[in-house]
């Protein structure tokens, strides 16, 4: 596989469909009140809504957590003949939507239609007290969906029929600021139709490229290849295996998922040092890294503004391109199947993804790997 090193996107020939921003991710979770309290004692999140029997919503129950410009919703079903009870014996607790905000939700659907998609519901209008949007979705890898979110009509807090809750006493913000990649693994040989798939359907430029003799290590290996829009504000890294001595994290992942999904989310931070001390004083686990990472670290990313000793005592990552450095830390998996996970991350100018880091980063998750009995 090519790599390309330096950060500069090969231009699609699709003309871009007119996505504004990530406007939510939605989970399927087994329990969606303790998911929600997870959520916001452990992450920070703010509840801001909520839609369920309580409020009119019969089969499903759904919490929406705001921090910043980060936006998760957490759904579970009501009955088991529920479709989501059938999708959470499937995959477990994971990410099913990754919504976007859209100009017209209408020219987006047909528009991905006409470019191959595969259509999950039809443009629908949903209204209430504060407005209507029109909302519409398609499909992606394994069992994951995009909707597109058309909310210029709409001054709700979230989307109808989400109604707002009264101020949140337990959630204290870690200093999440926004969504800056979602990671999606798909199976053996699969990246390439998928990268493809964004490119033709989103007018997605192809903006790094990793092969398996830049994301291995002594037992495994994985190729990557990151799409992105316009503006570079949406970045979605795609993940398949490469041959190894042993069973990959993207292998491993594939088989508790029962097949392609979300790997990970990265949220970056305003203060990577003092989100990671927060997190894990709310009980978060994270990744650890051996000691000696940190022995010539100065030497291998030059000058930096954080204190080495909080780095090494945190097990925080750091790597520079030509534009700047980036620090990054991954958590364990929130849930038991050893699936979908979280990444933190501060950029200092770097728009890369950690590519001097990759080694380190797989060690680790092979090490836990290693616990489960699946390396």
């Amino acid at each position: 596989m090519q790599l390309h090193t330096a950060m500069t996107p090969e231009a699609s020939t699709v003309e871009p469909l007119p996505i504004r921003r990530i406007h939510h991710i939605e989970l399927y979770v087994g329990n969606a009140k303790q998911a929600s309290y997870f959520y916001r004692r452990a992450f920070g999140f703010e509840l801001i809504g909520f839609a369920g029997p309580e409020s009119g919503v019969r089969e499903t129950a759904s919490y929406v957590l705001r921090q910043n410009k980060v936006t998760l919703v957490v759904t579970a079903p009501v009955f088991s003949d529920h479709p989501i009870t059938e999708w959470l014996v499937k995959h477990g607790d994971g990410v099913r939507d990754i919504a976007f905000e859209v100009d017209d939700a209408e020219f987006c659907y047909r528009k991905a239609l006409e470019r191959g998609a595969r259509g999950v519901y039809e443009p629908r209008v949903l209204e209430d007290e504060h407005g209507k949007v029109t909302i519409a979705a398609i499909a992606t890898y394994g069992d994951v969906i995009h909707s597109f979110v058309e909310r210029d009509a709409y001054a709700g807090p979230f989307l109808p029929p989400y109604k707002p809750t009264p101020p949140d006493p337990i959630a204290r913000p870690v200093g999440f600021r926004h969504i800056d990649h979602v990671v999606g693994n798909v199976g053996w040989n699969q990246m390439a139709e998928h990268v493809a798939f964004y490119n033709r359907v989103f007018g997605f430029q192809r903006f790094v490229s990793f092969d398996d003799k830049d994301i291995s290590t002594e037992y495994s290996a994985l190729r990557s290849t990151v799409v992105a829009n316009e503006n570079k504000w949406i970045k979605f890294p795609i993940n398949e295996p490469a041959e190894g001595k042993r069973r990959s994290q993207i292998e491993e992942f594939v088989l508790y998922n029962n097949g392609p999904g979300v790997q990970h989310i990265a949220l970056e931070c305003e203060n990577i040092i003092e989100t990671v001390r927060l997190l894990r004083a709310n009980g978060v686990e994270l990744l650890s890294t051996p000691s000696t990472y940190y022995d010539m670290l100065e030497h291998r990313v030059g000058t930096i503004d954080e204190d080495l000793a909080a780095l090494r005592e945190l097990n925080i990552l750091v790597d520079r391109d030509d534009k700047g450095y980036m620090l990054q830390i991954f958590t364990k998996p929130v849930q038991d199947r050893p699936t979908l996970f979280y990444e933190l991350i501060q950029r200092k100018g770097a728009e890369s993804f950690g590519k001097g880091n990759f080694k380190a980063l797989f060690e680790a998750i092979e090490r836990e790997q290693a616990l489960r009995g699946n390396l």
